[in-house]
């Protein structure tokens, strides 16, 4: 594949004339020898001075930090002028507030430097951290090829990380595996589209699409225009009232709650997909826990709702069907969505729509109780502003697991129970047959819940969302910007009135 330069991938994502180089010259004083002579003419090679170039520009008008590695000067390995440079590059961009862009590629550590290189990833991955602990986003754009220490250091912790097609991307270099073993590394694993496959990087994309992804995720995450004012002018999303006569119609009837069920299990009733479509400003999708698992059955991503920010996880009922129910994994990527709300200062929304989690021996395996009980852990005690949306079905952990939020909203014929009312009939009574009676009896509704004090407001079906799809999203969608808006301007709520809804009978 034609491999562009660090300075003409800049140039490609950049806005023209924009870049400003942070670098000084780095200190080669103690390279002797042979290995003085390999950087010589490196440079002479390459048209740079290392294999790193850092600095800052503009992307659509917003200023950035830029980390991009250059094959040429030694095949991007890493020595400490290098890794000097990205830390100082690093901790300049966290102290000017900036969003950081990466783009290695690389062999890895440099090995005429051995363990002093080696041991510099230290200090490239706690520089990093302290970048994201400010609250400032890390994306990573992973090219051809990238191996060893650096895809295990700055090419593995970005917020969002995109790949370059038919990127060889991987911790050991496939020539150093068949010197080792004595055979080859297995084909297809070390691949872009395999670690796409596998949750572990959001997207495989062309050079040419950086600029629009970076800028699209920039819009949703930095609520600031690119001058540094709030984006939303003078009418702030947080001055908006959180209420409205058209949005907050009673439900039109008593609907008893085996309808309500029933009617949650259309085929043809949107989930989270046509929400997103219908009632969504911007939608930048994510994937997988970025540690080697997706699951169909949870959807992440950057979403706005009109002009309110937040990352987005919901229950995709498209992606669970009997064969692949929503399993353990699915939760490790919503804990990944809480994580990305704590440290991009966003807010989070959790989506209910699930039959319930996998039932299986690999859910067992996959320790799928564990991960229920993270999720509430984290859940309440999160410090983000958590909105919860119960859109269709609501059976079990699986989804008790997204509920913990300081706002509720519920569609009209959303419910929530510990079973399907057919699972507590056959505990009950020895049969499904009286599924009806159970769901009657236990209290599922929205309508119940929102008596309960569960659920703090409820979205009509005029008179199922079913029959109107697109107008029912559209709903949804104003009302969550409401409630996002409000959230904004509050805050994150204590932990202790988080639970404080889910009170006793009494």
């Amino acid at each position: 594949m034609t491999r562009l330069s660090a300075r003409d991938l800049i140039d490609l994502v950049l806005d023209d004339d924009s870049w400003q180089s942070w670098d000084e010259a780095p200190d080669h004083s103690a390279a002797t020898g042979a290995y003085a002579e390999q950087l010589a003419a490196a440079a002479e090679k390459s048209g740079v001075d290392e294999s790193v170039i850092t600095g800052e520009g503009t992307l659509r008008g917003r200023r950035v930090a830029v980390l991009a590695s250059e094959f040429a000067f030694l095949a991007g390995s890493l020595g400490t002028a290098s890794s000097e440079r990205l830390v100082r590059s690093i901790r300049r961009a966290t102290a000017a507030g900036l969003p950081l862009l990466g783009a290695p590629v690389s062999g890895g550590t440099r090995m005429q430097e051995g363990t002093v290189a080696f041991v510099q990833m230290v200090r490239i991955a706690e520089a990093i951290a302290a970048h994201k602990a400010a609250g400032l986003p890390y994306f990573v754009y992973l090219r051809h090829p990238t191996t060893g220490g650096v895809m295990a250091s700055w090419g593995s912790l970005g917020h969002i990380t995109v790949a370059e097609p038919g990127a060889l991307l991987g911790f050991l270099g496939p020539r150093v595996y068949e010197a080792l073993y004595g055979e080859p590394f297995p084909e297809g694993v070390q691949t872009a589209e395999n670690l796409f496959a596998r949750g572990i990087v959001d997207a495989v994309v062309p050079p040419e699409q950086i600029s629009d992804i970076v800028h699209r995720a920039l819009e949703i995450i930095d609520r600031r225009g690119p001058d540094g004012t709030d984006g939303a002018g003078g009418d702030a999303p947080a001055t908006r009232p959180t209420t409205s006569p058209e949005l907050d119609a009673d439900p039109a009837a008593d609907i008893d709650a085996w309808e309500s069920v029933t009617r949650s299990r259309r085929p043809d009733r949107p989930g989270v997909r046509r929400l997103l479509k219908y009632a969504a400003t911007d939608v930048v999708p994510l994937n997988g826990t970025g540690q080697g698992e997706s699951d169909p059955g949870l959807l992440i991503a950057l979403v706005r709702f009109g002009d309110s920010p937040c990352v987005f996880l919901g229950q995709d009922r498209r992606g669970q069907t009997p064969d692949h129910p929503m399993g353990p994994g699915a939760l490790r990527e919503a804990r990944r969505g809480m994580r990305l709300a704590s440290e991009l200062g966003l807010p989070l929304v959790t989506a209910i729509d699930t039959q319930g989690a996998a039932l299986s021996a690999d859910a067992e395996n996959g320790g799928l109780a564990g991960e229920i009980a993270r999720c509430l852990a984290e859940l309440v005690t999160l410090d983000a502003p958590t909105l919860c949306l119960m859109l269709g079905e609501g059976t079990g952990g699986g989804a008790l697991a997204l509920l913990p939020a300081d706002r509720v909203v519920a569609a009209e014929h959303a419910w929530l129970s510990p079973l399907p009312p057919e699972g507590a009939s056959a505990i009950v009574h020895r049969t499904t047959e009286h599924a009806p009676e159970m769901a009657r009896a236990q209290h599922v509704r929205a309508q119940d819940l929102h008596a309960r004090g569960t659920v703090d407001r409820i979205v009509a079906e005029r008179p199922d969302a079913a029959d109107e799809a697109e107008a029912f999203c559209r709903r949804v969608g104003a009302v969550l910007e409401q409630e996002l808006a409000t959230l904004i301007a509050r805050g994150p709520g204590a932990s202790d009135v988080r639970a404080a809804r889910y009170g006793g009978l009494g």
